[in-house]
């Protein structure tokens, strides 16, 4: 079984028109047992799934209770993050019980990284702007 997105097309002050691959991912609510749907970036350089900081009160993480927290570092210089351990999430028919992390502020794109998710489909780019995934 294949699921295919389509890239979201965006426009760049920098670059102009840019297309980023997507995918719609579903995030389980930890006491109210409810989806919550997002778009993410697949981000083949992020580590791990990171979620602003909003996504953590959608699906009753209590940041300073539930999570470990460290510093990281990216492009976007030093961050502190909010790790939770285990979450259930959905991409399609297929669900995983991966750890997020969420960051100290609302102003990032939800990014889905490799470890214990992407990671686990075969994953294809392709040059017509669509993003496939496959078991």
């Amino acid at each position: 079984m294949t699921l295919t997105f389509n890239f979201e097309k965006s426009y760049s002050p920098i670059l102009g028109i840019i297309h980023r691959p997507v995918a719609q991912v579903f995030f389980l609510s930890r006491s109210q047992n409810k989806l919550y749907e997002t778009w993410m970036i697949v981000d083949t350089g992020a580590d791990y799934t990171l979620l602003p900081k909003y996504f953590a009160q959608r699906l009753d993480v209590n940041l300073n209770k539930d999570c470990k927290v460290f510093k990281t570092a990216g492009i976007g210089g030093k961050e502190k993050v909010f790790l939770l351990e285990r979450i259930k999430v959905k991409i399609g028919n297929w669900e995983r019980i991966i750890p997020i992390g969420f960051l100290n502020r609302d102003d990032i794109p939800p990014l889905m990284g490799r470890h214990l998710f992407f990671e686990t489909f075969e994953v294809v780019f392709s040059k017509k702007y669509k993003v496939t995934f496959s078991i």
